[in-house]
């Protein structure tokens, strides 16, 4: 059975309605997934109402729904998690939609301080998770997309797909759950967190994957 709301998550009243209605129709709450999120992009010095409408969308939202939600999953019996939607983009912070990356950023440290603390209260009963879909086809990804069948280019996967791999990591109690993709290999991934983790590490430029005096050396150490 499932019930659809119709509502704003950056409004914190239809967020309490949704609260509200799941409790009356359901009681417990098994499963919380924050999902919603927008990528329209701003720059580090772009107008201020972009920023606040990217994190209203994509953080606050999440903050506001675990204010609301996670208080009852903590005090009900049966076992629970947060499964919240991250982004490679807050983790490797690629330039060009600096606005999108804080945003995913923050729900990444957002949902480990999330999972520290459910670890401590509940001893597991509640639990958190951080998901980070590959590149996925999508209406975000794809606007205009009639999805028809045979349409889906080939790096992509499919929704899906990264249900499937969510639901195997999430049974062996994984917190990060990030998805490759055909074009992205686990091992690529795991190379170009690292190098992002080494910037700091190393002394080197903000970003040196992408600075001139480093592309060259990041290509030669992906290669290895």
């Amino acid at each position: 059975d499932h019930v659809v709301v119709v509502g704003d998550v950056s409004n914190a009243s239809d967020l309490q309605r949704l609260r509200d209605d799941t409790r009356d129709r359901f009681e417990d709450v098994a499963l919380l997934v924050n999902n919603a999120g927008i990528t329209k992009g701003a720059g580090p010095w772009d107008d201020p109402a972009l920023w606040r409408r990217q994190l209203e969308v994509n953080f606050f939202a999440v903050v506001t729904a675990q204010h609301l939600f996670v208080p009852g999953m903590i005090e009900q019996t049966l076992p629970s998690a947060v499964v919240n939607l991250g982004s490679k983009e807050g983790i490797t912070t690629p330039p060009g939609n600096a606005a999108y990356s804080v945003s995913k950023a923050g729900i990444k440290v957002l949902t480990e301080q999330l999972s520290h603390e459910l670890r401590k209260v509940t001893l597991g009963r509640v639990s958190a998770h951080l998901l980070v879909p590959g590149y996925t086809w999508t209406p975000m990804n794809f606007p205009g997309s009639d999805f028809a069948p045979g349409s889906k280019p080939d790096e992509p996967w499919t929704a899906e797909q990264v249900i499937e791999l969510f639901i195997e990591r999430f049974r062996n109690g994984d917190f990060y759950i990030i998805c490759p993709d055909n074009a992205v290999t686990p091992a690529l991934d795991a190379k170009r967190i690292r190098w992002a983790a080494e910037d700091m590490v190393r002394n080197r430029p903000a970003l040196s994957r992408w600075h001139p005096d480093y592309t060259d050396e990041f290509a030669r150490w992906l290669a290895e």
